[in-house]
């Protein structure tokens, strides 16, 4: 009988040392987050993000030139996995009725679950009007979240059998005012915050509809 041989189990790719960098940025940026969520943009420096996470002032300096270039990291990696919290709402949606369900609740969801982090985008949009050099960032982040409204809302047209009757930007600045509006309550502790956000979402998705013909 011939000798077995042993198959050698296929090597995994080995990681370079750009993997290994935008390992530790991303690793930095997802403790940064929970400080800076807390603090806000004005009152979080380096040293202090540093304090508040495993990682030494040292380390953070040399992943990160400043506060700025750190923060503009920080939430273009969670808003760039935030804005694809939604597409199960677009795909698993069979009804008008039950996209709206879906969403009302996935936006109470991410507030109940991520308030901070919200806090903080709002915090850091306000900045990027005095900050020029947050502005670039902060308009590609808003366009992504325009997009995903405008995903969500031509699936419920589609589910309806019609079409979106505004220009997404519009829709996005609708949602963005109740969105903001229910963040400030829940934060405020306002009884009933959440659920007048599943109510506006309700109320507000049938006016976006074209009539049909």
């Amino acid at each position: 009988m011939p000798p077995m041989t042993q198959v050698a189990a296929p090597k995994s790719p080995r990681r370079t040392p750009a993997d290994k960098h935008d390992e530790r940025r991303k690793a930095l940026a997802e403790s940064a987050l929970r400080t800076l969520g807390e603090l806000g943009y004005a009152r979080a420096s380096l040293r202090e993000i540093a304090n508040n996470s495993e990682f030494s002032h040292g380390v953070v300096h040399y992943y990160f030139n400043d506060k700025l270039e750190l923060i503009v990291y920080c939430v273009r990696y969670y808003k760039q996995t935030c804005v694809h919290r939604y597409d199960g709402v677009v795909a698993e949606a069979t009804s008008p009725d039950d996209l709206v369900t879906r969403f009302g609740d996935k936006l109470v969801e991410t507030i109940v679950e991520e308030a901070p982090m919200h806090r903080l985008w709002y915090d850091l949009r306000s900045q990027s009007m005095f900050e020029e050099s947050l502005r670039e960032a902060v308009t590609q982040i808003d366009q992504s979240l325009e997009d995903m409204i405008a995903r969500v809302v031509n699936r419920y047209a589609e589910l309806a059998d019609t079409e979106p009757a505004i220009p997404a930007p519009v829709a996005y600045g609708m949602f963005d005012g109740v969105f903001q509006q229910a963040l400030l309550g829940y934060l405020n502790g306002r009884d009933g915050a959440l659920d007048d956000l599943r109510d506006q979402v309700v109320g507000l998705m049938p006016m976006l509809l074209a009539p049909k013909r």
